[in-house]
């Protein structure tokens, strides 16, 4: 990110928490097992794991207290981080609180001093450009290892 942009605030009733515990890992895994297309039929396992060792966040309605949002972030808290699984409930979609979920994650992000940021998406470019990602200047220099899930290595 070279540059950072204001993010607009949550719309009346809402509520941004950085708070890990008030997860709802029930409500998450659904919306991300059935409704992601990165994470269709992640196993309830796998998604607890990735809870447990990430920084999670949510947008929350004040009056209920139901979880509406979500976005986790993999990260050393030193030099790097990767934003991921940012969803939000399509009941509250629209109402700007995708985008100011994911300002309030990068602001809570900048006093860390990471050099980078990043994301992947194939749909919501716009919506990260607002808050100032961009595509990789070079992304010829970035590399990926899959492993196959239908030869996992034992130890």
């Amino acid at each position: 990110m070279t540059a950072t942009t204001d993010a607009p605030g949550l719309p009346d009733g809402y509520e941004f928490s950085a708070d890990s515990a008030r997860i709802d890992i029930d409500r998450t895994h659904r919306w991300l097992a059935t409704d992601a297309y990165w994470a269709i039929d992640r196993p309830r396992d796998k998604h607890e794991r990735a809870v447990a060792n990430s920084l999670n966040f949510g947008v929350y309605d004040a009056v209920s207290g139901e979880q509406v949002a979500y976005a986790r972030v993999v990260t050393d808290e030193a030099s790097f981080a990767w934003l991921c699984d940012v969803y939000v409930d399509r009941s509250v979609r629209g109402k700007g609180i995708g985008t100011a979920m994911v300002g309030a994650v990068r602001d809570q992000l900048a006093p860390l001093g990471l050099r980078r940021v990043l994301l992947a998406t194939s749909d919501a470019h716009g919506v990260y450009a607002k808050l100032g990602f961009e595509p990789l200047d070079r992304p010829d220099q970035w590399m990926v290892h899959r492993f196959d899930p239908s030869n996992p290595v034992r130890a």
